[in-house]
């Protein structure tokens, strides 16, 4: 299957679960509001999404692939594959067990390191975010073990099932909500509908599991049980996890580092962050991680054949892809960031003001949004070769650039939980210039002339779509928070004319053409 198809597989299955987040957030906006029980739920919700997205999504699935492919090689036969993955499973349930047990019990701690002084300072929504995070942090387990069959399930082509997953969270948290909703508004209900999204979080957890079990048998493929050995293989994932959990997770540490920051803000400022990060999170989601996905077993094919071709010509159509996608999403989310926020987020417990602190995050994250697919796409490069150890020290100096700008940016210019989304961005520019230049350096990627050209008009037919909307905004801020209908149409002339000056711009540079769209729609592997 081309790029282009598997991108759209999974970004389009992506996007349909990042709809129910969406809805999803609206309801969480109008029940929870900010601050408060909304604080207190974010903080126990952050802690197992977090490890789920650095350890299993991103150091696991990273190392795991290449590994798993090499052992797919002989074609059909697939009995080094399913040893293999019988022994990561057997060594992998019994450590997961094992951590989830000392995290829940630890969690008051925990929490407490990571919650704000206005939360800290609030007994019972504090203790209601401590049996929250007990009861959520389960979901870490099933969807480490889910994590495990969808990087099968991508090594054997078959993408459908894993990029549809996410949604079975969004419907069980989206029902938990719409029992909130028709409750009566007061603290008691904003408690009770806390503790139904924790259930409704492991729950989905479960859930997703079973799904992904499913189709992997359905596709021939099962993991038998085994007893736990430190097996030469497992040693050899070991090694490779360790780094990869730098490597791959750089975006996820840095929204740990956040919650300490956060821990120093004033209320809400957990929820701001969270609620804007899930517009920079469809881009990134869509383009992104359905990039990388797609990506990476394809090149572990090539680099082990040797072929060096058909990896670069992957590498150099999977940048390309990346920039046309993510430049006018970044350039239309800056500007229209607050737009989008009060449209849908404003009403019932979420006010005009939350909706506009919310978008100037928005904008600010971002910034960012070209570097962090980036690293997504340029990452298996490095893990296709089985070096998890170069982007550890790539990750590292964008790590430090984040935590000082964070430190000047909050206690000298007092930017609030803006500096959090600005210093992050910066940070994961710094990771992907360095990513870039040692991959130039060792001859396994360099941007050639026409692909750098073709993004520098993509940039301008970019700018040129933000000019517009900038001078749409005030003619329709207005109707941001009017009626349904006033909110629907005032959005959607947005959107339409931002989709139509940058197709004209994109038309007359030439930024798409029969060539482009031909090799971008090509078989990889």
């Amino acid at each position: 299957m081309s790029l282009l198809k598997n991108v759209g597989t999974i970004g389009g299955l992506t996007m349909v679960s990042r709809l129910f987040g969406f809805v999803r957030d609206m309801l969480l906006a109008r029940v929870l509001g900010a601050g408060g029980v909304a604080d207190a739920w974010q903080l126990a919700f952050q802690l197992p999404n977090i490890f789920r997205r650095l350890f299993a999504e991103g150091a696991f699935a990273s190392a795991f692939v290449p590994l798993f492919n090499r052992h797919m090689k002989d074609g059909d036969d697939q009995t080094e594959a399913r040893r293999f993955a019988s022994e990561i499973l057997a060594i992998l349930l019994p450590i997961l067990v094992f951590f989830g047990a000392i995290m829940m019990i630890a969690m008051p701690w925990i929490l407490y390191a990571f919650a704000s002084e206005d939360l800290q300072a609030d007994q019972q929504n504090y203790e209601l975010a401590v049996m929250m995070g007990r009861i959520a942090f389960p979901y870490l387990l099933f969807m480490s073990l889910a994590t495990l069959t969808a990087a099968v399930l991508n090594s054997l082509s078959r993408f459908a099932a894993a990029a549809a997953a996410p949604i079975l969270l969004n419907i069980c948290l989206i029902s938990a909500l719409t029992w909130g909703a028709m409750q009566a508004d007061s603290e008691v209900t904003r408690q009770s509908t806390g503790l139904l999204l924790a259930i409704a979080v492991t729950t989905s957890g479960l859930l997703q599991l079973l799904w992904l079990t499913y189709w992997m048998r359905r596709s021939g493929f099962r993991i038998p049980f085994k007893r736990p050995r430190i097996t030469p293989d497992v040693k050899q994932l070991g090694v490779l996890i360790v780094p990869a959990v730098f490597g791959a997770g750089v975006y996820q540490i840095s929204r740990f580092i956040d919650l300490f920051f956060l821990s120093s803000l004033p209320e809400g400022s957990i929820t701001f962050l969270a609620m804007a990060d899930r517009w920079n999170q469809l881009p990134l989601g869509i383009i992104g991680i359905a990039l990388g996905t797609a990506i990476l077993p394809a090149l572990s094919r090539f680099i082990a054949s040797e072929d060096a071709d058909g990896a670069f010509r992957l590498q150099s159509n999977a940048v390309e892809l990346a920039m046309l996608l993510t430049i006018p999403s970044a350039v239309a989310l800056f500007v229209t960031g607050s737009a989008f926020t009060q449209v849908f987020f404003v009403g019932g417990a979420f006010t005009v003001e939350d909706a506009l602190i919310t978008g100037t995050v928005v904008s600010g994250l971002v910034i960012g949004l070209p570097a962090y697919v980036l690293v997504k796409v340029l990452t298996p490069n490095f893990f296709a070769r089985k070096d998890t150890r170069t982007p550890v020290y790539t990750a590292a100096v964008s790590l430090i650039v984040t935590i000082s700008l964070n430190l000047f940016l909050i206690f000298s210019l007092g930017l609030g939980v803006l500096s959090l989304a600005i210093a992050g961005s910066i940070g994961a520019w710094c990771n992907v210039a360095l990513l870039y230049a040692i991959l130039a350096r060792k001859g396994y990627f360099k941007l050639t002339g026409s692909v750098v050209s073709r993004m520098f008009r993509i940039m301008i037919a970019a700018l040129m779509m933000g000019a517009v909307l900038y001078y749409l905004m005030p003619c329709a801020d207005p109707y941001f928070t009017g009626s349904a209908l006033e909110r629907a149409a005032s959005i959607l002339s947005i959107v339409l004319a931002g989709a139509l000056t940058f197709a004209i711009a994109a038309f007359a540079l030439r930024v798409l053409d029969r060539e482009t769209i031909g090799r971008l729609m090509r078989r990889q592997a």
